[in-house]
C-alpha cells in the first residue's frame, strides 16, 4: 500500500449551520460514567479531536452498525464486540476513518482499544472503538495513545459532554446533543445523547456516529429491542447527499446505577418501559434530525411525508426518493416550487403509484390532485413559502394505507465547496 501522510487541518471552523438549535442543552452527569476530550493533533488543530467513555463495571451495551459492505476497522472490532453486551470504555477519533486500510487497520484500532483498556484498568475486549474522517489512509496511533493515556489520568469528569460532541466531529458545524428524564416505575433516570454527522448522509443508517447513555439498570437484551425499535423512525429516516458511510455507529450504554423496582425488565413490551422508550424515540429523532439540521451546506429543513402507499416499506422508497432527488433538492434551495420535480421523484422510485389519484401539497398549500395541478393554483404564496428555513412536502399516491417521513436537506453550491476541500 503507498505511504500517505495524513495531512493537518489549519483551516478554520466552517460557519455555523443556519439551522443548528440555539444552543447545546444542559446535560446532566449519569450516574456510573465519566467522559473526556483531548486534542492529539493528529488532523486538526486547536480543537478536541479524541473522545474517550469510561463506565463502571456491569455496565452493558447495545448498538448498530453501517450496512456498508466497506465497514472500518472499528465498524468490524464493535461488530465482534455487540454480542457479549459488556462495555467498560469507548474511545473515538475524529479525522481518519481507519477505514480501508487492510491488516494495518485491525493493528491501529486494537491499539486504541488496548491503550484505552490500559489507561481504565479493564479488558481491550471492554472497550468499543469509532473512528471518522478520511477514508483509505492509515491511522497514526501513538498520538492517540498518548491523548487516551492523559484523560484517563486525570482528564474525564461527569459533566464534559458538549466538549466531546464537538471531539467526534469532522465537516460538523455545531456540536449535537439530547438529553431526557423519564421514569421506568417509580424511579426516575436520566438519558444523555451526542451525535456527529453532516455529510455521507443516508440510510442505513446515516453517515454518523451517535452514541447514547442512561444509568436505568436495564439488561443488553432490552437495550437491543429498544435501539432496534426506534431506528426505523431516526437514524434510518434521514439523506442529506444518498451516500452511506463505511462507520455509522449507534451504541446505547446502561451503567445501572439507578436499580429499578419490581421484576427485573426482560421485554420492551413491559408497560414501566413505556415512558422510557418513548423518551429515547424523541432522543434519537431529535439527533438525527440535528444531523440533517448541520447537512452539509444545508440551508432548508425539509420533511418528506408519503401516504397512501402499498405498505409502509414502499412508502419509505418513495420518500427516500423524493429527498434524494438532486433536482427537487435544488429547487428547495434555489426558493422555487417546482412541485413538478416532486412527481418525477414519485415516479423513478419504482414503487406503485396511482397518477390519476396522486396528491402533492407544499406546507399547507394543496398543489396537485387526482393527476394534474389543482384549479385556479396560485403559486405566489407557496413561491412566499419556500422562503422559510422549514420546508413540508406531503404526497398521497393512492394506493393503499402505507405511510412514512424522512427529513432531509435542500442541496447548495456549498455542499460542492466543503467536500471538494474536503481533504485540504
Amino acid at each position: 500500500m503507498p505511504k500517505q501522510t495524513p495531512k493537518t487541518s489549519k483551516k478554520p471552523m466552517p460557519k455555523k449551520s443556519p439551522l443548528a438549535p440555539k444552543s447545546f442543552p444542559k446535560m446532566p452527569p449519569i450516574d456510573g460514567l465519566w467522559l473526556g476530550a483531548g486534542e492529539s493533533g493528529t488532523k486538526y488543530k486547536d480543537r478536541p479531536d479524541v473522545m474517550l467513555v469510561a463506565v463502571e463495571k456491569k455496565s452493558v451495551i447495545a448498538g448498530a452498525l453501517t450496512k456498508s459492505s466497506m465497514p472500518s476497522a472499528a465498524v468490524e472490532w464493535c461488530r465482534t464486540l455487540l454480542p457479549k453486551g459488556v462495555v467498560r470504555g469507548v474511545v473515538v477519533n475524529a479525522g481518519n476513518a481507519n477505514a480501508f486500510t487492510g491488516k494495518t487497520g485491525d493493528k491501529a484500532n486494537y491499539q486504541l482499544a488496548a491503550g484505552a483498556a490500559k489507561a481504565l484498568n479493564v479488558l481491550p475486549e471492554e472497550v468499543f472503538v469509532a473512528s471518522t474522517g478520511v477514508i483509505g489512509e492509515d491511522l497514526k496511533t501513538p498520538a492517540l495513545l498518548k491523548t487516551i493515556a492523559n484523560l484517563a489520568d486525570g482528564g474525564l469528569s461527569p459533566t464534559a459532554w458538549q466538549n466531546c460532541a464537538r471531539a467526534i466531529m469532522t465537516t460538523d458545524t455545531f456540536p449535537k446533543g439530547v438529553t431526557r428524564t423519564t421514569k421506568i416505575g417509580s424511579v426516575e433516570v436520566n438519558l444523555n445523547g451526542i451525535a456527529k454527522g453532516s455529510g455521507m448522509i443516508a440510510p442505513d443508517m446515516a453517515t454518523m456516529l451517535a452514541f447514547f447513555f442512561t444509568d436505568a439498570d436495564l439488561p443488553p437484551s432490552v437495550l437491543r429491542q429498544l435501539v432496534n425499535d426506534n431506528l426505523p423512525s431516526s437514524f434510518n429516516a434521514i439523506t442529506v447527499d444518498s451516500d452511506t458511510s463505511t462507520s455509522d455507529t449507534v451504541l446505547l450504554i446502561a451503567t445501572g446505577a439507578r436499580k429499578l423496582s419490581g421484576k427485573p425488565i426482560r421485554s420492551i413490551k413491559d408497560p414501566r418501559l413505556k415512558g422510557f422508550n418513548q423518551s429515547l424515540k424523541e432522543a434519537m429523532q431529535e439527533l438525527a434530525q440535528q444531523i440533517v439540521r448541520d447537512g452539509e451546506g444545508a440551508t432548508k429543513f425539509i420533511t418528506v411525508n408519503v401516504s397512501g402507499a402499498a405498505d409502509d416499506a414502499s412508502a419509505r422508497l418513495i420518500a427516500l426518493a423524493i429527498a434524494n432527488s438532486p433536482l427537487v433538492k435544488t429547487a428547495i434551495a434555489g426558493e422555487d416550487p417546482n412541485w413538478g420535480r416532486v412527481v418525477m421523484a414519485v415516479g423513478k422510485s419504482g414503487e406503485p403509484a396511482n397518477r390519476d389519484r396522486l396528491k402533492v401539497k407544499i406546507g399547507d398549500f394543496n398543489i396537485a390532485k387526482n393527476g394534474r395541478v389543482i384549479a385556479n393554483y396560485d403559486e405566489r404564496p407557496v413561491a412566499k413559502y419556500m422562503k422559510g428555513r422549514e420546508i413540508v412536502i406531503s404526497v398521497d399516491v393512492g394506493i393503499g394505507k402505507g405511510s412514512s417521513r424522512v427529513w432531509t436537506s435542500d442541496l447548495t453550491h456549498e455542499y460542492i465547496s466543503i467536500n471538494a476541500d474536503y481533504r485540504s
